[in-house]
């Protein structure tokens, strides 16, 4: 690592390096969509997100003769360690030029290895950013395609970096690609037809009308649905009406979905137009020299949105296997369909959870993507 230097970041100058670091490395990949600068700065001011209300970080960048050429993000989660009963620590925002000598990524993890064990925490899990509600995972399948909302690319050398530096994979997580003129399967079809004959199931939309009150039905049921999931840490609730705030303008109602039993939410499906298209015209600026000239890219390229993201399904567990899970991929195909949508990542899934893989599977849809989390022992 002969030249380069470790660095906590301090300065304004040294965190826009880190944030621009990304798109410094990876201008002209295919499968890279550059995040809003403006949105990054704001996830990592602690006045302004609220995950640093039981969460601490520490950034680092790998500098070579003034350059940036590798950075790395540690994080110390109470909420998770509290609600696990344990010491670990997580790091994200990974991302080191593959030109560089292992000995970077030596580096930089032992720095957020060192920072986190001064904390008294003895165990380190990541991609995340900060935990896995947010983004989260290493790309080790489906570069080729473009990131679709919300989740990380990354180039294929990054694994063998992270594993050559003492990090083993921990879990996989599943991307799918459901184009939305497959057949209805007919075991859904039969599935539906049983649940429709069942008293008090209901499915219906989100109602924009009463978005504070929507908002909280769904972390209620998002907080349930996942609760036994690895990794998982439940989102305050400003955690989740910061991320519902920011996901606002994208909010097509149709596909916003919630299963109510006798009057009861007990399951919710959230598909999003995924606007990764429109966030690659902007490249990372709403504004050029004080011109909206990245806003009006967005805007146009907008317009012609094709795809969704459907990020997450969740059925509270006192109602699973009863065919939810079923009816509710069911209707967020049709939802699709009929708002024109031709194609859907449903990302992501563990890769373990075999009942809904292969619901997902069965409804046509192909494995194109897996992002992995590590796990190291800290000593």
């Amino acid at each position: 690592m002969s030249g380069v230097r470790i660095l906590p970041v301090r300065t304004p100058a040294e965190r826009n390096r880190f944030i621009d670091l990304p798109q410094d490395l990876y201008r002209g990949e295919a499968g890279f969509v550059p995040p809003l600068k403006m949105e990054r700065r704001a996830a990592l001011d602690p006045s302004r997100h609220p995950w640093f209300e039981f969460g601490t970080a520490e950034l680092f960048n790998a500098e070579r003769d003034g350059r940036t050429v590798g950075r790395v993000a540690a994080f110390h989660d109470r909420n998770h360690n509290r609600f696990h009963g344990s010491t670990t620590g997580h790091f994200g925002m990974f991302e080191v030029d593959l030109e560089e000598p292992p000995s970077v990524t030596h580096g930089l993890m032992s720095a957020a290895e060192r920072w986190l064990l001064a904390r008294g925490l003895d165990r380190l899990e990541g991609p995340v950013g900060p935990s896995t509600n947010y983004e989260c995972g290493l790309l080790v399948k489906g570069q080729q395609a473009p990131a679709s909302l919300r989740t990380p690319w990354n180039p294929a050398g990054y694994a063998d970096r992270l594993e050559q530096a003492g990090l083993r994979k921990a879990r996989d997580l599943f991307g799918w690609e459901l184009r939305t003129d497959v057949p209805e399967p007919p075991r859904f079809l039969r599935v539906e037809a049983a649940l429709v004959k069942s008293a008090g199931i209901r499915v219906r939309s989100f109602d924009p009308s009463q978005f504070d009150r929507e908002v909280a039905v769904l972390r209620g049921l998002y907080n349930a649905a996942w609760e036994r999931n690895w990794g998982f840490v439940p989102m305050t609730d400003a955690e989740f009406r910061h991320m519902a705030s920011e996901l606002r303008p994208l909010l097509e109602p149709r596909m916003v979905r919630i299963a109510e039993v006798a009057g009861e939410p007990v399951a919710f499906s959230l598909a999003l137009p995924d606007a990764s298209p429109a966030l690659k015209a902007a490249g990372g600026r709403l504004t050029t020299f004080g011109l909206p000239l990245g806003l009006l890219r967005m805007a146009w390229a907008a317009r012609k949105l094709k795809r969704l993201r459907l990020i997450t399904l969740g059925v509270k567990e006192r109602f699973r296997r009863r065919g939810l899970d079923a009816l509710l991929c069911l209707d967020a195909l049709r939802g699709a369909r009929a708002l024109g949508y031709e194609a859907a990542e449903l990302s992501w899934t563990l890769e373990d959870n075999l009942p809904i893989n292969r619901a997902i599977s069965s409804l046509g849809a192909r494995h194109t993507k897996t992002w992995r989390l590590y796990e190291k022992e800290l000593a």
